[in-house]
């Protein structure tokens, strides 16, 4: 449970003001169909949450040894950083949904590229090292990006001008901080 709600929150917040996030919001005002939108992103987030926890977890298996341990407590705390840094999108890039593709696979393809390289996806290799239970782990990251992702989509405009996206990004950063400074101070032995 402890990986699903971590992970959860931190995606959920890190994804706020995120290219992605920005992402499903013009795709909403251009294609103005959720549904399809909402699948799209869904199932993208699942297919590469899932390739990158299996990078993470597959890494911490092998790479047992106490410096690793701390390469993912100092990657918890580079996110944090990271998470400051506000992304943008062309907004007056022409978008149109392949004649033959529609909406759910132009999403789809869209956003699981977008995410590639992405906070999130860099933050669910971390998780998915820190944590033993890859399926929680992809649940909880795909959970934090529907829960940062739907609103978006589904009152785009309006939710970009009413919440106040660099507080959400602070909020971010200091939870990665955080799970970052516990982890290291877990190896330190201070903790439990």
């Amino acid at each position: 449970m402890e990986a699903l709600l971590t992970s959860a929150a931190l995606v959920a917040l890190a994804e706020m003001g995120d290219k992605t996030q920005l992402l499903a919001m013009l795709l909403a005002t251009r294609f103005r169909k959720p549904v399809p939108i909402i699948l799209g992103i869904l199932f993208a987030t699942l297919a590469n949450h899932f390739l990158a926890a299996l990078v993470g977890h597959s890494i911490a298996g092998v790479l047992t040894q106490g410096w690793f341990r701390y390469a993912v407590a100092a990657s918890f705390i580079a996110m944090a950083a990271w998470t400051l840094v506000p992304d943008k999108i062309d907004e007056d890039a022409p978008l149109k949904a392949p004649s033959k593709a529609g909406v759910f696979m132009t999403t789809l393809i869209a956003f699981f590229l977008v995410e590639m390289g992405d906070k999130t996806q860099v933050a669910t290799v971390a998780l998915g090292a820190r944590f033993d239970n890859l399926i929680a782990v992809t649940a909880g990251t795909t959970l934090g990006m529907m829960l940062a992702n739907v609103p978006a989509v589904l009152f785009g405009e309006a939710l970009a001008r009413k919440v106040p996206m660099r507080a959400l990004q602070v909020g971010a950063a200091l939870l990665f901080l955080g799970l970052g400074l516990w982890m290291l101070a877990d190896l330190q032995g201070w903790i439990g």
